[in-house]
């Protein structure tokens, strides 16, 4: 049997090709531009030129500020309530499992303004607490309500993968130093957080990157100093050749890159896995009535945090006017009605990129999850690779090397070049959510065992017959949910979506949001627009939970 044949050597060359000419080029042309002198030549100068400049040194400090302190106080409500989870005996188990979520159902952009509203100096908690106890807290002024709103948004990460972590560990080593003496505090600090570090160290070092890499926030929070807005600025008002933009753009990819690199070189220094006798699970404790109370008050507080940004967006996409009060003056179903007679186009238009790309997505992420599993086609490992890689690449930064590659490719059955068009937005939206319905198809595809592919072509059936009635069929749950997934998290992506809007005409809801937000007389119809685009990405998250769910239970009945 040959190693690999022709169609699927000739697949992974288009596949290859596609990932090259939309991620390895465009970022390489940022790379390039970056680090040249104008006249093809090697230069440090922009970088030396950048870190001259204050407000840009001031930037780069402050990005690195926010980010690490996201990390810090997500760590801080993410922490406990997965320990709770997963540890202890707890009724509340549940509602924290909900609190994962939660947040991330709401793009952080969206939510910044609500929390402005609630948190802000004249929002609802500061009124309370001016009238009670004549104090007022900055949480919502300037980098601070960068990281609070981040903070909230971004906690998940670190309780979702924390909390498997958590649940995996051996509890008879509990136990053990329970036995020699190690409770309350010293047990979870030398025992058991030690050990969930795996998880941990993944949570937080994805949390560092969006937040690193966020651009929607700052904006929409009128934060210009910091990285990610710097780039979109220098490009949108001085132009493409302005090198400041490529030099914070390779600052932003570096760093990203350095992270995951930091936390794997860290996971590798020490051991992690446990020898067990079988499967032991973790001994969950009960707490003590005053334990008890500490817990239901510290989820209670959480719950109350990770609802405001939801509940603030919905009082004032029906509030008339909410400015200085506890609550709007009186509700309304104006805005909404604004937003479907001006802006219907914007929801057309989301529906339309998002299904071309999520599809896209599945077809790619697909075949190269075949190709993986299923060939030994050389530079399949790469394909992989590449396409991983697109989680490392902030969309500010895929925006401009995209804006830089194709400014002067004109499409034969579009005017004007690609980057004045929609299609600019679908190829975006592609290659960053590739790596979603990659992942999806590789899980789905380990599960199908490779004989009843064998068994098809025993039969007499060809290569491909056998992919399209057997494989594909077999498999549909998982690229349903990667289709899901992929389509979702487009449909509120905003650091490539406000970079590549050509047209009004041709824009997206996420852009609407935020040409609403920027004005107060728009606020309104901008988080009308935001409660939509939370209820389109509610449904998709509802739709994907129940593809997984009838992908199980079939496979459960079968067990029994």
């Amino acid at each position: 049997m040959p190693r690999f044949t022709f169609p699927q050597a000739l697949l992974a060359f288009a596949l290859g090709l596609f990932l090259a000419a939309f991620l390895a080029v465009p970022v390489g042309t940022v790379a390039y531009v970056a680090f040249s002198d104008g006249a093809g030549g090697f230069t440090l100068g922009h970088f030396s030129s950048f870190f001259e400049i204050s407000l840009m040194r001031e930037s780069f400090v402050n990005s690195l500020y926010v980010a690490g302190m996201s990390v810090l106080l997500a760590s801080l409500l993410a922490v406990p309530l997965a320990y709770l989870t997963a540890r202890l005996r707890f009724r509340g188990a549940v509602l924290i499992q909900t609190l994962g979520v939660l947040p991330l159902v709401m793009p952080s952009f969206v939510g910044a303004v609500a929390m402005q509203l609630v948190f802000g100096r004249s929002g609802s908690i500061n009124l309370l607490l001016g009238d009670w106890l004549g104090i007022t807290l900055p949480l919502m002024d300037g980098l601070n309500g960068v990281i609070f709103v981040e903070t909230i948004h971004y906690f998940p990460f670190i309780l979702l993968n924390l909390t498997t972590s958590l649940s995996g560990i051996d509890g008879s080593l509990e136990e053990a130093a329970q036995n020699l003496g190690a409770n309350g505090l010293r047990l979870f600090r030398r025992i058991v957080f030690p050990l969930a570090m795996p998880g941990y160290i993944a949570g937080a070092s994805l949390v560092f990157i969006k937040v690193f890499d966020d651009l929607g926030t700052p904006l929409v929070l009128n934060v210009t100093n910091m990285l990610a807005p710097q780039a979109y600025l220098r490009i949108t008002s001085v132009g493409l050749d302005d090198p400041f933009g490529y030099v914070i753009s390779v600052i932003m990819v570096s760093f990203s890159l350095l992270s995951l690199w930091i936390a794997e070189r860290f996971m590798k220094k020490k051991e992690y896995a446990t020898i067990s006798r079988g499967s032991v699970s973790p001994a969950k404790r009960r707490l003590s009535p005053l334990g008890a109370a500490a817990a239901y008050v510290f989820v209670v507080f959480v719950l109350l945090l990770v609802l405001a940004p939801h509940a603030g967006i919905l009082l004032l996409s029906l509030g008339k006017v909410w400015s200085f009060t506890m609550i709007p003056e009186g509700y309304t179903l104006e805005h909404y009605a604004t937003i479907f007679q001006d802006s219907p186009r914007m929801i057309v238009n989301t529906l339309l990129y998002c299904t071309i790309a999520a599809g896209l997505d599945v077809l790619i992420g697909g075949a190269i999850a075949y190709l993986i599993l299923r060939t030994r086609v050389p530079g399949r490992r790469l394909l992989d690779f590449a396409a991983t890689a697109a989680l490392a690449i902030p969309g500010v930064v895929l925006a401009i090397g995209l804006l830089r590659t194709f400014r002067h490719v004109e499409l034969p059955f579009m005017d004007g070049p690609v980057t004045a068009t929609w299609a600019i937005l679908v190829l975006a939206y592609t290659v960053r959510r590739l790596p979603y319905a990659l992942r999806s198809a590789i899980s789905a595809l380990r599960q199908l065992h490779v004989s009843l592919e064998e068994a098809a072509e025993n039969l007499g059936a060809p290569k491909t017959r056998a992919v399209r009635r057997i494989v594909v069929p077999l498999v549909a749950g998982g690229l349903l949910a990667g289709f899901v997934t992929s389509f979702i998290t487009a449909s509120v992506e905003l650091s490539a979506t406000i970079v590549l809007t050509a047209s009004s005409t041709d824009a997206p809801i996420s852009y609407g949001i935020y040409w609403y937000l920027q004005s107060i007389t728009g606020r309104g119809p901008g988080a009308a627009l935001g409660v939509v685009a939370v209820a389109i990405v509610a449904v998709g998250t509802y739709l994907s939970h129940r593809f997984v769910k009838n992908r199980r239970e079939p496979k459960e009945s079968e067990a029994i």
